[in-house]
């Protein structure tokens, strides 16, 4: 095995929404029982791209998704902010120069006509001692404004991802 190869790793979790522990949905209406998601964690050569997989969601929709701190748990809130490389001493973090795609992970997507969707995320780090719980699925795109940045509305549905 060569130097590059030795440092790859990858984790898979797939989940049922209203079937499996590792899925919450709070909002059944747009992260319906049934749906399903996969997330896919893989590092390589220093770097980790995310890849989430959703099938049986609302057709033809915006949603925003973002890797959050902590496991899912009863309510959107327990997941916690946004997992930071960088963290912003401010909290909740709306600065732009820490709420952005390349120090979070970001995967807003768009559904098609069937509810499906994939979209992925690479970033120029990898999890460390630091590292993220969930993904969160949010009911509106991610807003990139001064103030407003990395807020994507309620917390809809949450997968549980160890990375």
């Amino acid at each position: 095995m060569d130097a590059s190869a030795s440092n790859a790793k990858q984790i898979v979790v797939t989940a049922t929404f209203g079937q499996s522990d590792a899925a919450t949905n709070y909002n059944k209406a747009l992260v319906p029982d049934g749906a399903k998601a996969l997330v896919a964690e893989n590092v390589f050569d220093g770097e980790t791209t995310v890849t989430l997989n959703v099938r049986g969601l609302v057709p033809n929709r915006e949603y925003g998704a973002h890797a959050h701190a902590m496991p899912c748990g009863p309510t959107g809130d327990a997941a916690g902010p946004h997992f930071q490389h960088n963290p912003d001493p401010v909290k909740p973090s709306v600065n732009p120069a820490f709420a952005n795609p390349t120090n979070e992970i970001w995967l807003d997507f768009e559904t098609d006509e069937k509810g499906n969707a994939t979209e992925a995320s690479t970033v120029p780090w990898v999890f460390e001692n630091n590292r993220a719980g969930s993904v969160v699925i949010h009911a509106d795109p991610t807003q990139t404004d001064p103030g407003k940045a990395g807020t994507a509305g309620a917390r809809i549905g949450c997968v549980s991802v160890g990375f």
